[in-house]
């Protein structure tokens, strides 16, 4: 089930394998299996620089898995908008929550051909629930909610997930009206769930990150804490608010939390 589909051949005409990408290092980081030489050469040699990337990676994904938990166990939510999804590794939101609510429906949003072409490894779903792919850009949330309501029904809550996404779009102000048009769409019971790279904790993952930056790369942009928590106005953020991300909910077994550059939050839509 997708909005766009291509050919595999018009889909590998799109991928240059020769240069890294953005999504396949953030693969490789994350331990998938997505990406390439090149790629692994581009992650080993940031993660020089600043070691505790992979930290940071693998601590948004836990992250994210905290988030989906409470939305299904404790919120009752069983339709999730994943803008930005990127490559497909473990605990990707549908496997999250349809390990807890088979019934769960989720769309992934990405405009990327890489990741276009990778999609039928998200298009898995429980018989019960439903998974899609939607071909587009976040600068266009208008389309995305269009494309999105073929498999939700978004007069019912959703949760809109914008991981690691948002530090993409260089203008802070259209980012947060990205933002506020997408929760737009979306019913009173609705849910935010943000993550992005921080300013203000870690300087050397400052200075990594805009080294990277100045490569000529797709840029991400690390935010002060202040910005990210604007994302959320309007909304009821939920305890404990937006903070570096191994310090949301912790696991009650996991090792004592350690602040990151990456703060997130998760909010209601009253």
């Amino acid at each position: 089930m997708t909005d766009h589909a291509t050919s595999p051949g018009h889909e590998q005409q799109n991928i240059d394998t020769t240069v890294p990408h953005s999504a396949r290092i953030w693969n490789y980081w994350l331990g998938g299996k997505d990406h390439y030489p090149v790629d692994e050469q581009a992650g080993d040699a940031y993660s020089t620089v600043f070691p505790g990337i992979v930290t940071v990676a693998r601590s948004s994904r836990a992250f994210l898995g905290r988030n989906i938990t409470h939305l299904v166990t404790e919120a009752g939510i069983r339709q999730f908008l994943d803008v930005g999804t990127g490559l497909p590794t473990e605990d990707n939101t549908h496997e999250v929550a349809q390990r807890l609510a088979p019934e769960a429906r989720i769309v992934y949003v990405d405009h990327d051909p890489l990741v276009l072409a990778h999609a039928r490894a998200l298009l898995t779903s429980t018989p019960e629930g439903a998974t899609a792919y939607v071909d587009a850009d976040l600068a266009d949330p208008d389309r995305i909610l269009s494309a999105a309501a073929r498999t939700l029904d978004l007069s019912r809550p959703t949760a809109l997930i914008l991981s690691n996404i948002l530090g993409h779009v260089a203008d802070y102000e259209q980012a947060r009206t990205i933002v506020t048009r997408l929760m737009d769409g979306l019913p009173s019971g609705s849910y935010l769930s943000v993550n992005d790279g921080s300013r203000g904790v870690d300087a050397d993952y400052e200075q990594a990150q805009d080294a990277y930056n100045d490569t000529g790369a797709i840029p991400y942009f690390l935010r002060p804490v202040d910005q990210i928590t604007a994302f959320f106005d309007g909304l009821e953020l939920l305890d404990p608010g937006v903070v570096s991300v191994p310090f949301w909910r912790p696991d009650a077994t996991a090792p004592a939390p350690v602040a990151i550059g990456e703060h997130g939050g998760l909010a209601r839509k009253p």
